[in-house]
């Protein structure tokens, strides 16, 4: 191997201890105005390959969820400073659950720490405040990723693969951190609706450095796809983070696929089928079977990343470090190359190549 390769160690992970998928069902189906939209969504709803999404957010009194009397979205949309209090308070719990798990002499030799998250702000940042409750040396080089959306976590690896490959005794903690869950929004629109079922709550931890063990990171991508800026939306809004997320997603990323070019800069001149392994953001199921059509995979190539769906719901940019976390646990000796692939607003997708270290 190279002197300049750099490869994800370890990657941990950590949800919340309530399920939360269940009741947010109930709820919203019940926002609906009529019979014919809630039997949509229903079956919409059926179709998700979702079976549970994990909140931060606490049980009431009576072990009731957070749309429940006495839960945090009972009466009215809580304001946006509320959600965020919120945040500054469970969002370093839940990374610091997942960093937990990793090997403890690795995380004491860090030299750089890079957080995404984009579900909340707070200052001191996260990363700070990770730093300060793991007791890392004062000199530890900090990068904060803040608002990209779902491919964030392809951001916070290709960091540290510069890091690892311009300093290579450089050992890099990267952490992901998204609490989805605090941003419900108050709405009988059936899209809006839909777009939500999706969303729920998770944090990984990765360790990246030059030990040649894990997964080699390998010419990293990044493609903002034609006229596709409105597809995607993310605003600050008066009660929360309000989404716009476009039924047309899942198309345009297909028909995207089809593209020479766009294929060249994810595939590197590579045939889709001689791909052992895919990592494939599991944003929901319409862009999964968009991936796997517009790459002709055989029906089993994103087993992993369909499992992490219906375990737990889209977690924004921990939601990836989970289908890499289950590739490096499942360890298989015919799966020697793969791809990481994202999607996110812009409309963009990001990615990198990898290989399993020999």
């Amino acid at each position: 191997m190279s002197e300049r390769a750099a490869f994800i160690n370890q990657v941990t992970t950590a949800v919340p201890s309530q399920d939360v998928h269940k009741a947010f069902l109930a709820w919203a189906e019940q926002r609906l105005p009529d019979e014919r939209q809630r039997s949509v969504f229903r079956r919409m709803a059926e179709r998700s390959g979702i079976n549970h999404r994990w909140s931060v957010l606490p049980t009431t009194a009576g072990g009731g969820s957070p749309v429940a009397d006495g839960g945090l979205y009972a009466d009215a949309p809580p304001p946006t400073s509320e959600r965020m209090r919120i945040y500054a308070e469970t969002a370093p719990e839940l990374a610091l659950a997942a960093i937990a798990k990793l090997d403890a002499g690795a995380i004491a030799r860090t030299t750089h720490l890079v957080v995404a998250s984009c579900t909340g702000f707070v200052a001191p940042g996260v990363d700070q405040i990770i730093a300060r409750r793991l007791g890392l040396a004062n000199h530890v080089e900090r990068t904060l990723i803040g608002f990209m959306g779902c491919y964030a976590a392809i951001a916070a690896l290709r960091t540290a693969y510069h890091i690892v490959r311009s300093e290579p005794a450089a050992r890099v903690l990267v952490v992901t951190v998204e609490l989805s869950t605090l941003h419900l929004q108050f709405t009988d629109d059936m899209e809006a609706l839909l777009g939500m079922l999706q969303f729920g709550d998770g944090a990984a931890a990765a360790i990246v450095s030059a030990d040649a063990t894990g997964l080699r990171i390998d010419r990293p991508f990044a493609i903002a796809m034609e006229d596709s800026e409105t597809l995607i939306q993310w605003a600050i809004g008066e009660t929360g983070f309000v989404m716009q997320l476009s039924g047309e997603v899942p198309g345009r990323i297909g028909s995207a696929l089809e593209k020479p070019w766009i294929r060249e800069r994810i595939l590197d001149a590579v045939d889709a089928g001689k791909i052992d392994s895919w990592a494939v953001h599991a944003g929901g199921r319409s862009i999964l079977d968009a991936v796997q059509r517009g790459f002709d995979l055989p029906a089993n190539a994103l087993d992993r990343s369909r499992e992490v769906l219906a375990d737990f719901g889209n977690m924004s940019s921990s939601t990836l470090m989970f289908v890499l976390a289950a590739i490096l646990r499942q360890s298989d000796e015919g799966e020697r190359s793969g791809v990481a692939l994202a999607f996110g607003p812009g409309l963009a997708a990001e990615g990198f190549r990898y290989e399993r270290a020999a």
